[in-house]
């Protein structure tokens, strides 16, 4: 079979971006030869420096376990924990840092099993309990929404912990509703505290996703990456559909991020058809994921 150029470049992409982020070459291999066990282009995203999976919120209805099934069928190796979730079947307990070591133990067992690793946990408080859950589960990043009266805490936390921490921005009137709040609230804190951007959100507030990514330029931690089926104000409000189908702009926001050399987490927070959505978050992952090689290739 004859080798075009494009097949040199794109392996080369995959190569050096590899070499660059850590990516395996078993992977890397796979991804190029188009076998990869994983969701497709995987690799592209990685290469961006960005990870893509569930907010495992998205399938609330289930027990943590269950939603770690559902993740993996979306082809994710990420996703975001969600605090309060029924963690088995068999227990009512819930996740939480005040879960035991026995139960910590099975949540870590879990997320093992089915090659699931969590890249954030929220939106959830931010005070040294939930920094230590956070460590002990190994997760980088915790998105909350601190009262402004403790950002100077939470800055402390996070420098202390290096773990970073991403103000979210639910819809108003929540106090981070509008990314200007966040930029005025930022002045004082560090690197490690930034925005957890939520696309939709964005949207039910009544502001442009691609907008809000341009003024918050390298202030941005994390994603919740949505897009809705149509603009607030109009009837009864949006409600999600998957990525790339809706009016969030969310290919361009990707373009946006990657000239702007963000790296993070992206969590899929999937709030519609709750009792079978996962079919819905696979195909959000499909449309990053190939967004990000048409992003990669150019």
């Amino acid at each position: 079979m004859q080798t075009t150029r494009r097949d040199l470049l794109r392996t080369s992409a995959l190569l050096g971006g590899a070499a660059m982020l850590g990516t395996s070459a078993t992977l890397v291999a796979e991804e190029t030869a188009g076998t990869c066990s994983y969701c497709p282009n995987t690799v592209y995203s990685n290469l961006l420096g960005w990870t893509i999976g569930p907010q495992i919120y998205s399938f609330n209805r289930f027990t943590f376990e269950q939603g770690i099934k559902n993740c993996q069928k979306t082809g994710s190796r990420n996703f975001e924990v969600f605090i309060g979730q029924r963690l088995t079947d068999k227990s009512d307990v819930k996740v939480s840092p005040d879960m035991s070591a026995a139960d910590k133990k099975l949540m870590r067992t879990i997320m093992a099993d089915h090659g699931l690793i969590p890249h954030a946990v929220g939106v959830t408080g931010s005070d040294r309990k939930m920094f230590d859950f956070a460590a002990e589960m190994a997760i980088p990043v915790i998105n909350s929404e601190p009262g402004f009266n403790r950002l100077a805490e939470v800055n402390k936390l996070a420098e202390e912990y290096k773990i970073n921490v991403g103000l979210h921005n639910h819809p108003k009137p929540s106090i981070y509703w509008d990314f200007n709040i966040v930029l005025e609230h930022l002045k004082d804190c560090g690197s490690r505290v930034g925005a957890c951007c939520d696309t939709g959100h964005y949207v039910r507030s009544g502001l442009v996703p691609l907008e809000a990514i341009k003024a918050l330029k390298g202030k941005i931690i994390s994603f919740h990456i949505k897009d809705l089926h149509k603009l607030a104000g109009q009837g009864e409000g949006p409600h999600d559909v998957p990525l790339g189908k809706g009016v969030c702009g969310i290919a361009d926001v990707m373009k946006e991020l990657a000239s702007q050399g963000f790296r993070g987490p992206f969590s899929i927070e999937y709030e519609y058809n709750w009792d079978a959505n996962t079919p819905d978050v696979a195909e959000c992952v499909k449309f990053f994921n190939e967004t990000s090689k048409s992003i990669v290739l150019g």
